[in-house]
């Protein structure tokens, strides 16, 4: 228990500040920081232009779905940086247990994308002068917080295709993309074609967002806790599903020799 406990967390503290190496830390702010508020801004003016959605709805909306930017970029890299470093053989060759190796990779990405959507919901509320009750602080928190375990889950995946592809930084802005149309988070899921709109439960973002303005406007937790909960089972089935295919993905690695193959 206790080397599984290091491995879960050391082990993925230092993989995630590994994912830095080649940056000085002030990168960190223009990315994550300050990119979310332009793209915040960018959508609340055009709703306005448009007199569509007020600007709570986006600055909800899309300080969530940013966080998938940290979510799928950190996991791919967690594992494509590794082969393109020609260092996950080593990793993989170890005797550590599986569980630990992988999914404590993705609990400082859940926290970073955690803090880079509360970051981004705090300016552009400030910004837009978006009023948001003190009772829903707390709950909204939550909410962040369980929205970046449920990218993190898909991220998990795309982290999974980097053992089978060369370049996942294009696959992580497409499905970027279609987080960002399909998830509610600039236009209503009404408002979308029905195959769309039931594709997006199935997706992360889609019932955080959902539950997040209901808080903003008055809700309590106990009201959005359907909400909640499916928000969490679909963070936990992506991230079932993303171990499963790391391990098949690896086992197949194996047998043709193709582990760090590009």
């Amino acid at each position: 228990m206790i080397v599984a406990a290091r491995i879960f967390f050391v082990g993925g503290l230092t993989s995630f500040r590994a994912l830095f190496y080649w940056l000085t830390p002030w990168i960190y702010i223009p990315t994550m920081l300050i990119a979310p508020i332009f793209q915040i801004l960018l959508f609340a003016y055009i709703g306005r232009s448009a007199h569509l959605r007020s600007d709570e709805f986006y600055v909800i909306g899309n300080a969530l779905q940013y966080s998938s930017i940290p979510c799928l970029f950190a996991m791919a890299q967690s594992i494509g940086g590794e082969r393109f470093q020609d260092t996950l053989s080593a990793i993989l060759v170890s005797p550590a247990a599986r569980i630990p190796l992988f999914f404590g990779r993705s609990l400082p990405v859940v926290l970073n994308g955690a803090l880079v959507s509360a970051f981004s919901l705090a300016v552009g509320s400030l910004i837009l002068g978006v009023h948001l009750p003190a009772s829903s602080f707390a709950p909204l928190a939550l909410v962040v917080l369980i929205a970046a375990f449920s990218c993190t889950g898909l991220g998990l995946i795309n982290a999974a295709l980097s053992l089978r592809i060369r370049e996942n930084a294009v696959l992580s802005n497409v499905i970027f993309g279609f987080l960002l149309i399909f998830t509610g988070a600039n236009v209503p899921l009404d408002d979308l074609p029905s195959w769309m709109s039931t594709a997006a439960q199935g997706l992360p973002f889609t019932h955080a967002i959902a539950a997040a303005r209901k808080l903003a406007n008055g809700a309590g937790l106990g009201d959005v806790g359907g909400l909640v909960g499916a928000e969490l089972l679909v963070g936990a089935i992506y991230g079932v599903a993303g171990f499963l295919l790391l391990r098949w993905f690896e086992t197949i690695s194996r047998r043709h020799a193709s582990l760090e193959r590009s």
